[in-house]
């Protein structure tokens, strides 16, 4: 049986995951503009928190979007941060 967690896997989970976060965060501006239904804001965090960080904050300051609202402002970074010395920590472990 071949291996699943592969390097080459991780990173394209991890390229993957964050070019959803980026679409998610320009769909729901596209969608606020539009006054549609909107993606639901613990959606946003949930992809963060799958490793979407880095595609989320790209977003969020590439089209202007919750940068008004705290809890995404500072949860974002935080929850990218906490993931990146959480893998730093296996690693090293």
């Amino acid at each position: 049986m071949q291996e699943i967690f592969t390097v080459k896997n991780i990173v394209i989970y991890f390229i993957t995951i964050n070019l959803i976060g980026f679409f998610i965060m320009w769909l729901d501006k596209r969608k606020a503009k539009k006054g549609a239904w909107r993606i639901p804001e613990k959606t946003l965090f949930i992809i963060t928190a799958l490793g979407g960080g880095i595609g989320t904050i790209a977003g969020m300051y590439t089209f202007h979007h919750k940068t008004q609202k705290i809890q995404f402002v500072i949860g974002f970074p935080l929850i990218t941060i906490l993931e990146v010395i959480t893998i730093i920590w296996f690693l090293v472990k």
